[in-house]
């Protein structure tokens, strides 16, 4: 099935995400995540957050709980902050997505907090462009989003290929979990 049929089908359900971890279109990177060693994921995921939370920090000046949850995440993935810390500002970014109207911004505080999830497990690194992915569909709409949610997908991979070349040069500090 091509990708615009499923998100077309997915809106007409009325569902929140318009992608899911099975989705024929997100196949292939999961199996690129699936080969690469956790802390590329983690690298990758914290460069795509950080986008991310500048996006909703220019809509919601006021609101820092997705800053606060890419902050802690980094931290823990450094080893200088517990896992449940981590996990409450995760958490809290989450629940921004509860208080906001805006279906793009939703996806967005989802997708920071799956984003940020990786440095506990690489496997919620799909979450990422699934509710990213959604944010671009509701932000433009499914007649207009093909290019941007194609060209956003290159993105991932462009950036996930940089990372696993470039892992020797990431100079910050690892957490024992992560070494």
């Amino acid at each position: 099935m091509y990708w615009l049929d499923e998100v077309t089908l997915n809106i007409k359900k009325r569902r929140q995400v318009l992608f899911s971890k099975d989705s024929e279109y997100l196949s292939d990177l999961a199996v690129l995540f699936a080969e690469r060693p956790h802390r590329v994921m983690v690298l990758w995921a914290l460069d795509f957050a950080a986008e991310t939370v500048a996006v909703l920090e220019a809509a919601y000046p006021d609101e820092r709980r997705p800053r606060e949850a890419l902050e802690a995440a980094r931290q823990w993935a450094a080893g200088e902050v517990k896992m449940r810390f981590a996990q409450r500002k995760i958490l809290d970014c989450h629940a921004v997505a509860k208080e906001l109207a805006d279906p793009a911004a939703i996806a967005n505080c989802h997708a920071v907090g799956q984003a940020c999830a990786v440095v506990h497990t690489a496997g919620h690194a799909l979450g990422y462009p699934m509710y990213d992915l959604t944010a671009i569909i509701r932000r433009l709409g499914a007649d207009n989003c093909t290019e941007a949610v194609e060209s956003r997908k290159a993105e991932y991979i462009e950036r996930l290929f940089y990372w696993d070349a470039h892992i020797e040069d990431y100079q910050g500090p690892w957490a024992d979990f992560l070494s």
